[in-house]
């Protein structure tokens, strides 16, 4: 399993706000629902729209291009157009750090 990598500080995503982080070259949408962080890959795999630029609604991302929406908890598609699911990561948090690492 890979390594744990500090990607953000708490205070930089407020509840109910997504941002788009980098862990190692891969571009990854966190979130914070409800006091607690998830992360999913950023880029739809419908057409590779930014994610973390979508609507949020309770644990669901809209991709702001073509509206397919993703479980932040574990990439999983919900809706089309999108037929594949983006990565998911575990997130760590330690003091103020948000540290996330590849689940799959």
């Amino acid at each position: 399993m890979s390594e744990f990598v500090k990607v953000a500080q708490k205070q930089e995503t407020p509840i109910g706000t997504m941002k788009e982080v980098k862990y190692n070259e891969e571009s990854v949408c966190l979130a914070n629902i409800g006091g607690k962080y998830y992360a999913i890959g950023n880029i739809c795999t419908h057409e590779g729209g930014p994610l973390a630029e979508g609507t949020l609604q309770g644990f669901e991302v809209e991709c702001p291009w073509h509206n397919a929406r993703f479980d932040m908890r574990t990439g999983e598609v919900l809706s089309p157009p999108a037929e594949k699911p983006v990565p998911a990561y575990e997130v760590m948090v330690k003091e103020d750090g948000i540290f996330i690492r590849k689940i799959k």
